[in-house]
């Protein structure tokens, strides 16, 4: 269900991205403001569009959302106080305690929202150090911070 949700999410963040651009074309006089003109194959272009924007949307989930493990071993109990401070230098803030570990969510109001409020980062201990699951991009910026962290203490 969470896949489903991501992916009706960018379909929407890629056709108000798309709405924006034509719209700016049209504003700066760039194309005219007829769809059968603007669009080599007129009114048929924006169904085209349509399907190509639903084929990314729903591939992106399966790529910008992943599960790594960050090789920082402890208890839960001592991995706390090691864990909520590096997230809070990296912007988070933790939002509740969830299946034997940690959430958090971006501090920034402007940076969930062009997260499409897909922001959270969940952090479980496991057998293998810890289980951070989020965004791709986000994801060895935060095992780095904490391998490096947990090295130095």
């Amino acid at each position: 269900m969470k896949y489903i949700i991501r992916a009706a999410k960018y379909f929407c963040f890629l056709l108000i991205f798309l709405t924006l651009v034509v719209a700016a074309f049209v504003l700066t006089g760039f194309v005219e403001a007829d769809l059968s003109k603007m669009f080599v194959n007129g009114y048929d272009s924006l169904w085209q569009m349509g399907i190509v924007l639903l084929v990314f949307a729903l591939i992106y989930p399966r790529f910008g959302f992943s599960r790594r493990t960050a090789h920082v071993f402890g208890s839960r109990e001592e991995l706390q106080p090691v864990v909520v401070p590096v997230m809070e230098r990296l912007g988070y803030v933790l939002e509740g305690e969830r299946d034997g570990g940690w959430s958090f969510r971006r501090r920034s109001v402007v940076s969930r929202v062009l997260k499409m409020m897909e922001d959270r980062i969940v952090l479980t201990p496991a057998g293998a150090g810890v289980e951070v699951e989020g965004l791709t991009r986000d994801l060895p910026r935060i095992i780095s911070a904490l391998e490096a962290t947990r090295s130095d203490v």
